[in-house]
């Protein structure tokens, strides 16, 4: 209702005029000014972030891809690598795990398209078949840095997602995995991703057809990525108002989808039906049969592989939970609900608690942004204890065995005599990479070590009965007209022990490779090449 007449009628009416016109002034302002700065920020953005931090990203990942030269696991190349060498140049040397039906064909098929596409242009080298894979998971790994920082954005500030991201790229152990051809890799790749589409209080970018896809492809990939979203699901699941909805028209299309593509896909390599989840599941998990490649008890992840693996961001951490608002409660039940899931099996790695680090590093970063004091020293032995460790498990610590696969390149293409090479390598199982490593068809031998899928209680894998008596192995395994091989590969912990056949029938040590500080009982220091001079027959004993 208008007011008529008088003064104060009079004031009120000019100071409305003011103020409209004031409103008018800020909005031309906002329009004129502003518009330019957000268009100009959208031509420069990437991935929804700035272009140069994009780009600063991909290339720490690229020069971290560069800067890990050691081996890990067999897993890196045996469950990627060599399964997509085969599939694309039909030679090689499948695992049992594929002969048994373990492991889909969905992860090596991204390899073995790379490998498909560098065999047409005709430009297959070994080189780029080793380190163009690997370059490709660093730079899925750069996106899933990225997307980590981005969520922190959205969830806090600008401020918390920067602490974040500093512990992200300065954990060691991400250094370390981050860029390998290892299922667990892509496993922590996609869970990332999918956290950022995933319905957290605050997020933006929520999306539940999208964070389930990318987590039911993870789970195709290693079907024990499902235990870490177990709650994230449970807990979206609860606060859902539709849940029939959520059910029946998001998470079961997506879900047969993504089967029925993992089924087609195993379908065409195996030549039959196959679901290998179900096995993978079954083998690892309901018939435990993995404790045959090793144990350890009960509580080992909480009292050294979750400490190792978080390294010198543990401190940071604890403090973190004690900070970190109510709303990422759910963070930390994954952790714990996942280390104790895998807890339960016996055998453990490193590896297996990878996926879980980046919600850590959630609370690293909480820790780092609430530091008053001494903030300055923390940040400097965060940053040059990780990169010290990173580097030396990068370019030190058990590099031998992929050093030595340069020495048998060299004998593939430099060697005259290559139709007449060929290369033992008595070493435990799958200590080196294979033929993707290799790309030639030269004859080549490792000791086996297939686990007994029949029961029997006094079975020995090949690589077992040789290291019970190696001298006797080999004089069994060589007598009569067995041709000898030209070469053998072998850790410097076992020269002593065989030097009487070596000497015997004209080996001679060509080449020596630094392995790692720390040798075992069956890993030596160095990593020795011999290779036999002479033509002639085994001597009989």
């Amino acid at each position: 209702m208008e007011r008529d007449g008088g003064g104060g009628g009079l004031f009120f009416r000019r100071l409305q005029n003011r103020c409209h016109e004031k409103t008018k002034l800020r909005t031309r302002k906002s329009t004129l000014y502003l518009s330019p700065q957000k268009s100009t920020g959208r031509c420069g953005d990437l991935l929804g972030e700035n272009i140069y931090l994009v780009l600063f990203i991909i290339a720490l990942r690229i020069c971290n891809c560069f800067l890990v030269q050691t081996s890990f696991v067999p897993d890196e190349y045996w469950q990627s690598l060599e399964v997509a060498h085969h599939m694309v140049f039909n030679y090689g040397y499948l695992t049992w795990e594929w002969t048994e039906r373990l492991r889909g064909y969905t992860y090596p098929l991204i390899f073995a398209s790379i490998y498909k596409i560098l065999h047409l242009l005709g430009k297959d080298s070994v080189h780029l078949l080793i380190w163009i894979p690997r370059l490709a998971q660093a730079f899925l790994s750069a996106i899933a840095d990225l997307r980590l920082y981005s969520l922190m954005k959205q969830l806090e500030n600008q401020q918390v997602a920067r602490w974040v991201f500093f512990c992200q790229l300065c954990s060691w152990f991400t250094w370390y995995c981050c860029t390998r051809t290892l299922t667990n890799t892509m496993e922590t790749v996609l869970t990332i991703i999918a956290l950022f589409y995933y319905p957290l209080e605050g997020s933006k970018s929520m999306n539940s057809v999208k964070y389930s896809s990318l987590v039911a492809l993870a789970f195709i990939i290693r079907p024990t990525a499902i235990i870490p979203w177990i709650p994230l699901l449970f807990r979206h699941f609860w606060q859902e108002q539709r849940k029939l909805d959520l059910i029946l028209h998001q998470f079961l299309p997506v879900g047969f989808v993504t089967l029925s593509l993992s089924l087609i896909i195993d379908r065409i390599f195996f030549g039959q039906w196959t679901l290998v989840q179900y096995n993978f599941l079954k083998f690892n998990v309901l018939q435990d049969l993995g404790s045959f490649y090793g144990s350890h008890p009960w509580h080992w992840y909480f009292s050294q592989g979750f400490p190792a693996v978080l390294g010198t961001h543990l401190p940071f951490f604890i403090h973190g939970c004690f900070l970190a608002p109510k709303r990422y409660r759910i963070f930390l039940v994954t952790v714990l609900w996942t280390l104790l899931v895998y807890s339960m099996l016996s055998h453990k790695e490193f590896r297996f608690i990878y996926p879980v680090l980046p919600f850590c590093m959630v609370f690293c970063g909480y820790s780092l942004n609430n530091l008053k004091t001494w903030k300055k020293p923390a940040l400097s032995f965060l940053f040059l204890s990780n990169m010290l460790l990173a580097l030396y498990t990068g370019l030190v610590h058990q590099r031998g065995t992929l050093d030595v696969m340069t020495n048998i390149q060299e004998l593939s293409y430099n060697n005259t005599n290559v139709s007449s090479a060929s290369v033992l390598m008595m070493m435990p199982c799958h200590s080196t990479p294979y033929y993707s490593h290799v790309h030639y068809p030269l004859p080549m031998r490792f000791l086996q070590c297939p686990p007994d899928l029949t029961g029997k209680t006094d079975y020995l894998v090949e690589a077992d009965m040789f290291y019970l008596n190696p001298l006797k192995w080999l004089y069994m395994e060589f007598q009569n007209d067995s041709p000898l091989p030209t070469h053998l590969i072998i850790f410097s912990i076992l020269e002593e022990e065989i030097s009487p056949f070596l000497i015997s029938n004209n080996y001679e040590r060509t080449a020596v490779f630094f392995h790692t500080h720390f040798p075992e009982s069956r890993t030596g220091s160095h990593v020795y090449v011999y290779e036999r001079k002479l033509k002639g027959k085994l001597n009989q004993r």
